[in-house]
């Protein structure tokens, strides 16, 4: 066998795994999304009137925020990660074992980091507006809000925000 055909042909595949890799990472990076956020707002939301309503925290409850479902791409991510590295170790009979062990384990840590990169702090905020309404709120807790704390609720075009006066 000609050495360099069989370089050749090892090369191949860590090519493609690595860009597979780089793209899923990249997959992943582009899903990170900060929406529950009282200060964020997506392209669409910006430069839309939005009604505004004032009034009283009357409680605020530390709660997790969490992203509907996930999308796979930290296991598909994880998995090939996982696979390349278990590939480099051993040969014959025991690289296969390793490369699947890689790609099993890889595809695990993969999904929870998904999971864990899904979830946000945040507060759960009761307001009682000045018309005597309450209104209660789910938001990142990136802005620090306080019972007592006079407030404003800003909603249409998309979620309710509530920021501080």
């Amino acid at each position: 066998m000609n050495p360099l055909h069989s370089s050749r042909k090892m090369r191949t595949p860590r090519l493609l795994v690595l860009g597979a890799t780089l793209a899923a990472a990249s997959l992943l990076a582009g899903c990170a999304n900060d929406s529950a956020s009282g200060s964020v707002y997506t392209y669409d939301q910006a430069q839309r009137e939005q009604v505004v309503r004032t009034g009283t925290v009357q409680s605020v409850r530390q709660v997790v925020i969490e992203q509907r479902g996930t999308s796979g791409v930290g296991a598909v991510a994880g998995g090939v990660l996982g696979g390349a590295v278990g590939s480099t170790i051993g040969r014959g009979g025991g690289n296969l074992l390793a490369t699947v062990g890689g790609a099993i384990a890889g595809g695990l840590l993969g999904n929870a980091v998904e999971n864990q990169a899904g979830r946000t702090p945040g507060l759960e905020i009761t307001v009682r507006l000045d018309n005597g309404e309450t209104r209660v709120i789910a938001q990142a807790a990136d802005t620090p809000i306080a019972v007592g704390q006079r407030v404003r609720l800003i909603s249409g075009g998309g979620p309710t925000r509530v920021v501080p006066m």
